[in-house]
Parts: C-alpha cells; structure tokens; sequence
C-alpha cells in the first residue's frame, strides 16, 4: 500500500518570469517550445520530400496566426454564455482557453491556400507536417498542467500515486479541494506514442500514398480524443453533448472513408516520392 503525503500546497507557479510589468507564462513559453521544435523537424523532412525551407517557414507565417485565432475563437464560440458578459477577456489566451480542434481548422484552410498559391502538392505538405504536429500537441498539454486546466474528474491521492506519478505532477493535480484525473498528461502519452508510430513508419517503401500519413494521424489523435474528452470535466458542450466528441467520430470515420477512396486511385504517389508533378488534393 503506497504511503500517502499530501502536496496540496505545492502547486506550481503559471508564471515563469517578469519583463516589467509583462508576465510571462509558462504556457505561452511551452506552446512555443512545441512549435519551434515541430518546425524544425518539419523543414528537415520537407528537403527531402522536395519541399523548400523557405515554403515550410512562409507557410507557418501564415498558419501560425490563423490557427491561434481560430483555436480561441473556436473556444470563446462554445463559451459564449461566459464571454458575451466578459468580453475584455475573449483576448486573454495566455490564461488559458485555446482549441486544439480550432487551431487545427484554422492551420488547415491556410495550408489549403498556400499550397495552391505555391503549387505544393497539398496532401505531401500536410503529410510532412502531420507527425510534426502531433508531437507539438503533446508539448503543448503541458501548458494545460502548467495552468492547472483540462483535467479530469475527482479521484484519490492514492490512485495518483498508484500511477508512480512523479510528486510534481500529483500536487498540480489538486485542483479545487480535491485531486484530479491528470488527462493532460494521458493526451500528451498518446499524442507523443502517434508521433513515434508515424515517424517510425512514414519511411517504409510502399506503405503511405501521399495523405495518409496526415490521415493516419487524424485517426490516431481521434481515437485517443474521444475517450481521453470521455474523463474531462470542463468539455466544450453542445446540447448536452461534448462537442470534441462529436468532432472525433466525424474525425475518425471521415479519414478512414476518405483513405479507403483515394487508395483506390492508382495515380495518387506514394509519400517517398515527394514534390512530384501533377498531384491533385
């Protein structure tokens, strides 16, 4: 039986420092993290798929914005009940309050746009951003855990630490006089356990057309969603029903369907063969 300590008083600090009067958060310097780091590896990829740098950096200085935009507009629209009495904080996102669903609507139409301006094939770019991608969504949790949001339902100390949790990790997780299901830390387990299974295989010779490495990813971080959202007490709702749960199974079942048709093309390439001529989204 584990000995129990209570860490109630440990929670860490959202803010990382001060320039003046400006707080920095900590999920702000996160956020970044994953983002740096997923382009990074996201032009190493593109080079050798045939996809300029300088695309890659052109691109996410569109889709950047975009999908910060509509991360927290997608947020403020099902929180609307809140917002429309507090409109000064629908600007406030360092607190917290962003959509992963909506950044990645956003991010989706631009990517759309700049490939068709650039004459990218669309399906190869967003394959080589796919794995990128996933990997700065399980960075990016740890801003939730910074700031003590998108947790899961009451449990116990012991349960916590019957995880082997570090202690870290179980103090942030008492949250409002009781201990709470760290759902953060399961979606950035399974996001970062997409990532090693898409970079692991994206490589194999005659295994991925050119789509379904993003869509194999959308399947994955579905899947994962849907259940994970299961445990969450502070969904976005819609009628009563979890709208992330709603957008996973539209999700999933769609990649699958659409997967399914175009392997049926013979004239889609294969992903290996990169920036070929003549692809069609």
């Amino acid at each position: 039986m584990p000995i129990l300590f209570s860490f109630k008083s440990l929670a860490l600090n959202p803010i990382a420092f001060h320039l003046g009067p400006i707080e920095v958060h900590w999920y702000g310097i996160i956020i970044a993290c994953g983002v740096i780091l997923a382009v990074y590896l996201a032009v190493r990829e593109g080079k050798k798929r045939g996809i300029k740098p300088d695309d890659i950096y052109d691109m996410i200085l569109w889709a950047l914005p975009a999908a910060l935009i509509c991360a927290r507009l997608y947020y403020v629209i099902f929180q609307w009940s809140y917002y429309k009495d507090n409109p000064g904080e629908i600007i406030q996102i360092w607190d917290g309050g962003i959509a992963i669903y909506g950044s990645l609507i956003g991010a989706m139409i631009v990517v759309i746009w700049f490939c068709r301006r650039r004459f990218i094939p669309v399906w190869l770019m967003l394959d080589v951003a796919a794995p990128t991608v996933i990997l700065a969504q399980s960075i990016g949790r740890w801003g939730n855990f910074m700031n003590q949001e998108a947790f899961g339902k009451i449990t116990s100390l012991a349960y916590l630490q019957g995880l082997h949790l570090p202690h870290f990790i179980i103090s942030q997780m008492y949250i409002s006089g009781a201990y709470r299901q760290p759902t953060f830390l399961y979606e950035s387990v399974w996001s970062f356990l997409g990532f090693l299974v898409l970079i692991t295989l994206r490589h194999n010779p005659h295994l991925f057309k050119q789509g379904e490495v993003f869509l194999g990813y959308v399947m994955w971080y579905s899947f994962g969603r849907f259940f994970i959202e299961g445990m969450r007490t502070d969904s976005l709702m819609l009628f009563n029903l979890r709208v992330s749960q709603i957008l996973s199974i539209f999700l999933f079942v769609g990649a699958i369907i659409l997967a399914t048709y175009r392997r049926r093309d013979q004239v889609n390439p294969w992903y290996l063969e990169g920036n070929t001529l003549n692809v069609d989204f």
